[in-house]
């Protein structure tokens, strides 16, 4: 059985994971167990566990203005802790998976491929390109450009007028199971709609909302290389 160590174990992505059986021994280590702003922290973790892959879901996310507000934290959690990992995975020739987002993208022609060039729109974006940037120095890594969400929908009103390929956590994870063996970078989502209509079929009473720009308009991904590969 193939061992897995996961950062950021306690995180919202990692307790739906857990809820699913796979043939893959995940281990899902919280800040105390391993701490990425260490590289101490991580390599006794290694040494440990001795995994043969790690999952990195260990970062800053929301509120989307803490990245705005709280910029050392966003760049010692997102991007120093992302390097640190990739530093000790290629030490230890272990694989990673890291979760990279569909927020690195301009969002303003929409149909974005893994190619195209990239320019994020806000902070959040900036520091997750950032870790990217070190995993891509690294082959023996897996880099997951996603758009997702927990479910139910946690806001009360969704743009209408915003295109992107939003997908539940629970649905994401049946085609993160399908590709964790590969390696390269892959778009991660679900149709290209509107968030309204994403959201609206389990939140019957979503009201409208409509961006001015403080969300770009397109902000859809291209999942041919992912239906071609995998699904």
């Amino acid at each position: 059985m193939k061992k897995i160590l996961v950062t950021g174990g306690d995180g919202r992505f990692a307790d739906e994971l857990k809820k699913v059986k796979t043939k893959f021994q995940f281990l899902y280590l919280n800040k105390k167990k391993l701490n990425i702003c260490s590289y101490i922290s991580i390599i006794r973790a290694i040494k440990k566990y001795k995994p043969r892959t790690i999952l990195h879901l260990a970062g800053l996310s929301r509120p989307m203005h803490i990245h705005e507000k709280k910029i050392s934290d966003s760049i010692d959690l997102n991007i120093i802790g992302t390097a640190n990992l990739v530093k000790a995975c290629s030490e230890y020739k272990i694989k990673i998976i890291y979760f990279s987002t569909s927020y690195i993208y301009p969002g303003k022609k929409g149909n974005y491929r893994e190619t195209d060039p990239l320019l994020p729109w806000n902070n959040y974006g900036w520091s997750k390109l950032g870790a990217e940037a070190s995993v891509q120095m690294y082959k023996n890594s897996l880099i997951l450009r996603a758009c997702m969400t927990q479910k139910p929908f946690l806001h009360k009103a969704a743009y209408a007028n915003v295109k992107s390929n939003f997908i539940y956590h629970n649905d994401f994870i049946k085609i993160f199971l399908k590709i964790l063996n590969k390696y390269g970078i892959y778009n991660i989502g679900g149709k290209s709609q509107s968030i309204y209509n994403f959201a609206k079929k389990y939140a019957p009473k979503l009201k409208k909302k409509i961006s001015n720009g403080e969300f770009p308009l397109k902000q859809d991904m291209n999942l041919k290389k992912l239906y071609k590969n995998i699904l």
